[in-house]
Formats: structure tokens, C-alpha cells, sequence
């Protein structure tokens, strides 16, 4: 969507801020024993009580309120009896509408003791999304945004999975523009518009390109061994900085 009022901002930063104190909430209960499931109750719990809906279960029937991914997972993990350990790498992505607005995000998070890698990985993660973010503003090119986040990877010697990407959203959990790649797409010639609303949401891999469908219908994996990190913020675009809906405070 693009904003065109005062009321669609305050609408979606009424929305943002819920999913990200729900994100913020979900993070601070993540402790051995806890199972996915019960993790994902605290997340319903919570949007239910700021009388928000989950974005992907009104969307698209997904069987939880929130994504858990954990390990090898890299999105879309289904919420349920696994129990989560010290040492897991374990994203959690937070989607909810509310007066018809949506906004989305997510974040990474290691049960302690954490690991050099997964810790490396989570920073590369945050630094692309905050120089992806710089390159977001109105009349610049949306490859600039992918350009980011691939050359932060590189840099630190890790890849991009490159068949998940970020997407518009606001009135819906996925508008247009469709399909923002995190790598340099140089074929991409779209422009970004003042007051258009998009995720950013860089996923950044030890290793891995691509993910694959694991046969459950929902859950992304890499293969053994390669761990992925994801941060993402809803954002409306302007001629400088662009505007972050999703900040907790």
C-alpha cells in the first residue's frame, strides 16, 4: 500500500508496535524446555490481548499464530511439540493486522550458550538489515536494497538464501511490490515511491542459497549443518530516511 493520510500511518504504527513488543515478549520467554507450541501461545496470547489477529493464520490458515523456525529452519516453522534446547538458534517472525492494517517482522535469538557462528551470523544479519534500510528511500532503485544485503554478507564471508525475499504490505500481509530480493537482482529496474510500504528482511546463511520445503507444507530448511538468521522491519518509504513501523517503543 502507499500511505495516503494521517490515519493510515497512525493505523500502521498502532499494528507495528504491537508486533514488535509481541516479538520482544516471545524473545524474552525463549528458555530451555520450552516447547515451540507453548512459545507460540505466548505470542497469541499477547496480539489477542492488543486485539490484533495473526496475519498468516487470517491469510492463510497457518496452523500457529506466529512462525518459529529453529536450527536448519530458516522460516515459515510451524509452532508444535518440539523442545527447545541450549545452544538453538530460533527465529521467530511476528505478523498481525488490526483496523485492517497489517505490519510484519522478526528476529533471531540464541538460547545460551551461544555460538560463535550463530552470534556471527545474527550480526551480519542486523548490520544488512540497517544498511539495507539506508539504501530504502523514495526515487532509488529496489535492487539497491538486495546490493545491501548481499555486500554486507560477502563481506563477512556468508551468503544470502536467495528464493525468500521481502514484499509490500499494509492493507494485506503480502502486496505488491512483490518478491524483493535480498541479492543484486540487476535485471530489477522498479523504483521505490514515496509513502509505499515494504518489509525489509534480510536472511543471511552460513552456507546456503536456497531453502527447500521440508514436506510438512509450511516449514523452510537448508540442509544439516547450515544455520540461517532473519531480522526484518515493516517501513514506509520517504525521500530520506525511510519511517520504521515496527520498533517496540
Amino acid at each position: 500500500m502507499s500511505i495516503s493520510s494521517e490515519k493510515d500511518l497512525e493505523g500502521l504504527r498502532k499494528i507495528g508496535k504491537i508486533v514488535a513488543r509481541c516479538l520482544q515478549h516471545m524473545h524474552q520467554s525463549l528458555e530451555p524446555g520450552i516447547t515451540t507450541g507453548e512459545l507460540d501461545t505466548v505470542g497469541g496470547e499477547f496480539l489477542a490481548a492488543h486485539g490484533a489477529r495473526s496475519a498468516p493464520r487470517l491469510t492463510y490458515n497457518f496452523p500457529g499464530h506466529t512462525c518459529i523456525s529453529v536450527n536448519e529452519e530458516a522460516a515459515h516453522g510451524i509452532p508444535g511439540s518440539k523442545v527447545l534446547k541450549a545452544g538453538d538458534l530460533v527465529n521467530i517472525d511476528v505478523s498481525a493486522e488490526l483496523g485492517g492494517y497489517f505490519a510484519d517482522t522478526g528476529g533471531s535469538a540464541i538460547i545460551p550458550p551461544q555460538s560463535k557462528l550463530h552470534l556471527q551470523i545474527c550480526a551480519v544479519a542486523k548490520s544488512a538489515l540497517e544498511k539495507a534500510m539506508l539504501e530504502a528511500r523514495a526515487g532509488a532503485r529496489l535492487n539497491r536494497i538486495g546490493y545491501a544485503i548481499e555486500s554486507e554478507a560477502q563481506a563477512y564471508g556468508f551468503t544470502v538464501i536467495e528464493n525468500i525475499g521481502s514484499h509490500g504490505v499494509g492493507r494485506a500481509l503480502h502486496e505488491e511490490p512483490s518478491f524483493i530480493a535480498g541479492f543484486y537482482d540487476k535485471r530489477d529496474k522498479r523504483i521505490l515511491r514515496e509513502n509505499q510500504v515494504i518489509t525489509i528482511e534480510p536472511f543471511i546463511s552460513s552456507g546456503a542459497r536456497e531453502v527447500f520445503e521440508n514436506g510438512d507444507g509450511w516449514t523452510l530448511v537448508t540442509n544439516p549443518g547450515v544455520f540461517t538468521a532473519q531480522y526484518e522491519h515493516t517501513l514506509v518509504i520517504t525521500r530520506g530516511k525511510p519511517l520504521i513501523m515496527t520498533l517496540p517503543a
